[in-house]
């Protein structure tokens, strides 16, 4: 075949068009193979310790990269065209052939006319395989009164068509595969329906297109399902990012360090909770200024190590605290942060500023992303490698890109917002999400939605949206991390909303300048004026089941939803009412716009 040379961005080698991915290129229909075909001389590594000690054992490479023009010999990517069966725009004619004119292979048909890709196929509803509808075979199946023997037993393979036709009806009823040679016609409708694939006697080959059968070592159990091409189900892409920061011990683990260290800490670990042990306890925490609640839980879980790292947050939210505890940042490294207070009530409303206990004008970062895998057509199918080669033995190789940008970074005050969590009509609103994601097979890879994650990262979706207008982003460059924990030694309470870009110049400055807390308090009371009343309200505002999987209460495209991809949970995890208030909860910013406004009472 003929090589087709066609531009990507980097970006789009991890998502949208990586490892599984179909693309449309030129006109052809393409799918990306896994990173067993690459050459590796021209795919450079990237290096990321805090990645990989996540991923495992494993190598992350960057796609091949040129500048200028491409050239006959310029070093690309290699994709595989899929679906293979095509028909004629010119004559109908359904094929899996490919052309040949001048002795080059061609995408024309025999008459000259362009070969199209099926619109239609087949994805394995829980293997996350993907392959050609068998076309000639589907067509001369059924289970109506037209399956006749001269059907069931054709073999006119050159005579399939694929036509079009208003007489026989609307929508895919008139779209019909029709064969010359016995005159065997099937509509696209009966394509569609439930199970069709399976009593039709199509069954999963348990590959990728990629593959060859000799890779199947088990067969596929799980049911095909007709689908189009280009739908969103058919590439579910399994990512992971990592911040490129100097690795800081979170504060429990350094306050661990010093209470063992104490000289009677031996003691109260001897005493094994006894009254002696509170007595000795609340002598280390005065001398130590930690409370004597923290001592005893460290004596008790002494020798334990029930606090692991909670993946690759944990650092990172330590290395932003340390960064805002210093003021202006005057180092040259990839993580350069100026720390700012906002105590001062003429940069915003008392009530919004009493809740924030800091801001971060994120000028430098570096963040690299790795395609870990993919799963097609449902969250909970299985998970494919971005590597499948043959030798298990060696260490994989993940598609990723390195960027390097700028952000704002928004810690709220814990005792604030520890004392708004525990009112008991707020843990009853987020718990109907925990229920939930609890249901759901495949939700545990989402955060756990209590109170607090659920109205930061509401917070982090308006932001976003009120930053697209005052920026000079667009919303679907700007991305979010949110840090919102309570079940560990160090509770986490941040936003950080940042973009990247590939050039290691970084970005233009454009967001990072909105981090001063004279311009970033004003824009977030502009958000959350926004988000005061939604376009689809009283709907949305009094509702408890949006989204997929009900994973989203008081939330929609008209208030709060972003692009997908630049969302940490795909716009799951969402609610106004745990932000703004509601008629029977309490939100965590309700007394911000009444303040602002002038008016007393709540939202």
């Amino acid at each position: 075949m003929e090589k087709i040379k066609h531009d990507l961005r980097l970006s789009e080698t991890i998502s949208p068009f990586g490892v599984g991915a179909i693309v449309d290129v030129r006109g052809e229909s393409l799918i990306a193979p896994d990173t067993s075909w690459w050459d590796k001389k021209y795919a450079p590594r990237i290096s990321c310790e805090r990645l990989l000690a996540r991923v495992g054992p494993g190598e992350l490479r960057q796609a091949p990269t040129h500048a200028g023009r491409a050239a006959k010999e310029t070093a690309g990517l290699p994709y595989w065209r899929f679906p293979a069966w095509r028909f004629c725009e010119r004559c109908s004619k359904l094929s899996m052939l490919t052309g040949k004119k001048k002795g080059r292979w061609t995408n024309t048909c025999e008459c000259g006319g362009i070969l199209v890709a099926m619109r239609y196929v087949a994805v394995c509803q829980n293997g996350s395989h993907v392959q050609d509808i068998p076309w000639f075979k589907w067509a001369h199946r059924g289970h109506d009164e037209g399956v006749t023997e001269a059907v069931r037993f054709c073999r006119a393979y050159k005579e399939l068509k694929f036509e079009r036709s208003s007489k026989r009806g609307e929508g895919l009823a008139s779209l019909r595969v029709t064969c010359n040679g016995c005159k065997r016609s099937r509509p696209l409708s009966e394509l569609v329906e439930k199970e069709s694939l399976r009593r039709d006697g199509i069954r999963c080959d348990g590959r990728q297109p990629w593959e060859d059968t000799g890779s199947v070592t088990e067969p596929c159990e799980h049911q095909l399902v007709a689908v189009q091409r280009g739908a969103t189900g058919n590439y579910i892409a399994e990512r992971l990012s990592a911040l490129d920061i100097p690795e800081e011990r979170p504060i429990s683990e350094k306050q661990g360090d010093l209470i063992r260290g104490h000289v009677y800490f031996e003691k109260v670990v001897a005493d094994n909770g006894g009254p002696q042990a509170e007595m000795v306890a609340g002598w280390i925490a005065s001398e130590l200024g930690v409370s004597p609640e923290t001592v005893l839980s460290v004596a008790a879980n002494d020798g334990s190590d029930e606090f692991p790292l909670l993946e690759l947050k944990d650092g990172e939210w330590a290395a932003f605290l340390k960064k805002l505890q210093h003021g202006r940042d005057r180092s040259g490294e990839d993580f350069v942060v100026d720390g700012w207070t906002v105590s001062d009530d003429r940069l915003g409303p008392q009530e919004l500023t009493r809740r924030l206990s800091g801001v971060g004008q994120v000028r430098r970062v570096r963040e690299v992303r790795a395609l870990l895998g993919f799963r097609r057509h449902n969250p909970g199918a299985d998970l494919i490698s971005a590597d499948l080669g043959p030798d298990r033995r060696r260490r994989p190789v993940y598609p990723a890109i390195e960027l390097f940008g700028e952000g704002i970074f928004l810690r709220f005050d814990e005792g604030k917002l520890a004392e708004w969590e525990d009112n008991p009509d707020v843990r009853k609103r987020a718990n109907i999400l925990v229920d939930r994601r609890a249901r759901e097979a495949w939700a545990h890879r989402l955060d756990v939605p209590e109170p607090r994650f659920i109205a930061l990262h509401t917070i982090a979706h308006l932001l976003i949206r009120r930053l697209a207008f005052a920026s000079g982003y667009s919303s679907a460059s700007l991305q979010e991390r949110i840090y919102a924990s309570t079940d560990r030694p160090d509770r986490t309470a941040g936003i950080f909303i940042y973009t990247a870009a590939g050039d290691a110049q970084g970005t233009l400055g454009g967001l990072v300048r909105l981090g001063e807390p004279a311009r970033l308090l004003p824009l977030l009371v502009a958000a959350l004026d926004d988000a005061d009343v939604c376009s689809n309200d009283p709907v949305c505002i009094e509702s408890d089941s949006q989204a997929s999987s009900r994973l989203n209460l008081s939330a929609c495209h008209g208030c709060a939803l972003i692009s997908e991809t630049s969302c940490e949970t795909g716009n799951r995890m969402l609610d106004r009412q745990l932000v703004l208030g509601g008629t029977n909860v309490t939100g965590l910013l309700e007394t911000v716009l009444p303040e602002v406004r002038g008016v007393g009472g709540g939202h």
